[in-house]
């Protein structure tokens, strides 16, 4: 949806209008979670339709009851019989012994909401921005200092017993492990990075997780992660860490991401059967591939901001909408010449 935000801004647009139909045709007044042939089959964590909706609505590319599509997001979200959300707004995160993927789920609702207060920001809904906002927060509660990763937490506060940060089994993350998800904070980058030790420290732990080798038997009964979708101990063969080669930017070594950008596009991608590194789960990955191939990738959807990388194109003309482009040049850029030194937006350094 950040993609077609740009490239297909009309089409997106009616994709949220249905989202926002199916709140109001549904029986439980929710957003939907993953819709199929005009049902919900529930099968995914968080509640994404908030983040299309936010994008869409602060990006200016629709037109619609922005306060109203506020209050289904807020509705949704305040939905306490669903997947936990009662004990989130309770205890600031999904326990462990009440649910077997909690905390990923914990992320993937941390990041919503933000997205929900975002949109209140912009409407001015000081009392649901602040709601939101504060939500917004609760990755916090199941980091673990004393492992340096995100870390399933009981009911009675206490972190899960043995911990394994590289298996993606029984450790309360879906479709992952600790290495990757720990880094699912999209929208508060800068301040996982202090939590995690800092620049510096951050930077390293970086390094690490695309350097480390992850055996086999570490995701061997998760079938959306294979050996052809990880570079170390990174998945790209899965979409919950596609913004982590983005962080280094955060950590003050853009060159480390412009480099990891680059060995990315290199490697998960070949013209072949079996060119994608995993599922492409409704164009995501192909997505990620074009975003990064022209140079900027939307590390947090929902804000109007852009992370840089490495553009692999000589330049390139992207249909906005409305009869505007968006033109793209580069020079020098090569395999080997992977480096930004400089970038300009409508002739203005940036």
């Amino acid at each position: 949806h950040p993609l077609f935000n740009i490239v297909q801004p009309q089409r997106n647009a009616d994709m949220v209008q249905s989202m926002l139909e199916h709140y109001n045709q549904s029986t439980l007044h929710m957003l939907p979670i993953w819709s199929h042939y005009a049902n919900d089959n529930w099968c995914m964590s968080g509640y994404h339709s908030v983040s299309v909706i936010a994008d869409a609505i602060i990006k200016n590319n629709i037109k619609t009851d922005a306060n109203k599509a506020l209050e289904a997001c807020a509705t949704t979200a305040r939905r306490r019989s669903y997947e936990g959300i009662g004990l989130y707004m309770d205890l600031g995160y999904i326990p462990a012994d009440k649910n077997g993927v909690s905390a990923s789920t914990t992320l993937e609702y941390a990041y919503d909401d933000w997205c929900i207060a975002q949109l209140a920001k912009k409407l001015n809904r000081t009392a649901i921005y602040n709601e939101f906002i504060r939500r917004s927060e609760n990755y916090k509660n199941i980091y673990d200092a004393s492992v340096g990763f995100m870390h399933a937490k009981n009911s009675d506060g206490s972190f899960t017993k043995k911990f394994d940060a590289l298996t993606t089994n029984g450790q309360g993350f879906i479709e992952g492990n600790a290495w990757n998800y720990s880094l699912f904070v999209p929208h508060q980058p800068k301040t996982l990075i202090e939590m995690m030790g800092g620049a510096q420290r951050f930077t390293a732990h970086l390094d690490s997780l695309f350097s480390m080798h992850l055996p086999d038997e570490f995701f061997a009964e998760t079938e959306d992660i294979t050996r052809d979708g990880i570079i170390g101990g990174y998945v790209h063969g899965n979409e919950p860490a596609h913004h982590v080669a983005y962080l280094y930017n955060y950590a003050g070594a853009p060159w480390k991401t412009q480099e990891r950008i680059r060995m990315i596009l290199q490697m998960q991608y070949k013209s072949a059967p079996d060119g994608l590194g995993g599922n492409d789960d409704a164009g995501q990955m192909s997505a990620w591939y074009i975003f990064s191939s022209l140079g900027f990738y939307p590390v947090a959807p929902g804000s109007t901001g852009y992370a840089i990388g490495s553009p692999a194109v000589d330049g390139a003309i992207v249909n906005v909408g409305n009869g505007k482009k968006f033109i793209i040049e580069v020079k020098n850029q090569s395999p080997k010449n992977v480096y930004v030194r400089r970038m300009e937006l409508n002739g203005q350094p940036l």
